[in-house]
């Protein structure tokens, strides 16, 4: 049985900053798969994917590096362009192609004690892929994805069908500020801790950028700094790389604070450069120890 098996598409991004424009490679799995692979492999992992012919050489390069990737067909690659102002913590977003949503038959087969679901775009993950990964094993969801509607090619906040069966089948779940309102309906990340609890989220997970993250579990909250990066220089990817590190550690049986911790220590060295986290365990540890 796998530790940690990702699924979601891989997308090509057109990432625009203040100082340039980068075409690569995004999305949840792309982050996670590179952030994982360079921590010690004492964690199994196994990237699910989906993507179009223009995709694939990604996946080969994957495969060559010793992931362990399953990959089926799309008719195209997810296409987003990020574009982000002097403040990293706020962007604006279009989607100029979409990729077809996962089934029930793709996920059959897997067999892994934690389900990342990276979710991009709302039809991502039907609510009967999100049931039969649920009777398999733990289920963790980044929000993000079934909170983006599509119209044309802009990117709008909205919230989701079938939300409280989905939240009621989620292990774990990660949302920063902005999809802390949408989905709650509430500026107070306590109150909307309490009420996903009360729908069964064993582990609430909510970032809020530089101001630090929040984790609500078995009843208690453990508030998580936020660590200054050297240089800001891309946050894309940032949210993607927390659910790394701290699936990485809760996966180990570490303790949530503790978990939370690493987890935001990884983000502040992907922060200082483009492209997803390619530091050390080492440097990591380091983060930490900052003042």
């Amino acid at each position: 049985m796998i530790d940690i098996c990702c699924i979601g598409h891989i997308t090509r991004d057109k990432i625009i900053t203040p100082k340039n424009t980068v075409y690569m490679a995004g999305g949840t799995s792309f982050y996670f798969t590179y952030g994982i692979h360079h921590l010690p492999a004492v964690v199994s992992y196994q990237l699910v994917s989906k993507v179009g012919i223009e995709s694939l050489p990604e996946i080969v390069k994957m495969k060559e590096m010793g992931v362990d990737v399953k990959c089926f067909e799309s008719r195209n690659s997810v296409y987003f362009e990020n574009k982000y102002g002097n403040d990293p913590n706020e962007r604006t977003q279009r989607v100029l192609a979409k990729a077809d949503p996962f089934t029930v038959e793709e996920v059959e087969g897997l067999d892994a004690r934690i389900f990342h679901l990276g979710s991009l775009l709302a039809d991502d993950f039907p609510i009967e892929v999100v049931r039969a990964l649920s009777r398999k094993g733990q289920v963790s969801l980044d929000v993000q994805g079934y909170l983006r509607e599509v119209r044309g090619e802009s990117v709008y906040p909205t919230d989701w069908t079938n939300k409280e069966e989905i939240l009621g089948m989620t292990d774990i779940l990660k949302l920063n500020e902005q999809e802390m309102e949408t989905v709650a309906h509430s500026k107070d990340p306590r109150t909307v801790a309490r009420w996903l609890a009360d729908l069964g989220v064993k582990e609430v997970v909510m970032t809020f950028g530089s101001y630090g993250s929040l984790i609500y579990a078995e009843g208690r909250y453990y508030e998580i700094p936020a660590y200054e990066p050297r240089e800001v220089v891309d946050a894309t990817g940032c949210g993607d790389t927390y659910s790394t590190g701290y699936l990485y550690c809760r996966s180990q049986g570490i303790g949530y604070e503790e978990s939370g911790k690493f987890a935001a220590a990884m983000c502040t060295k992907k922060l200082e450069h483009s492209g997803p986290f390619d530091r050390t365990i080492e440097e990591v540890y380091e983060v930490m120890e900052r003042k």
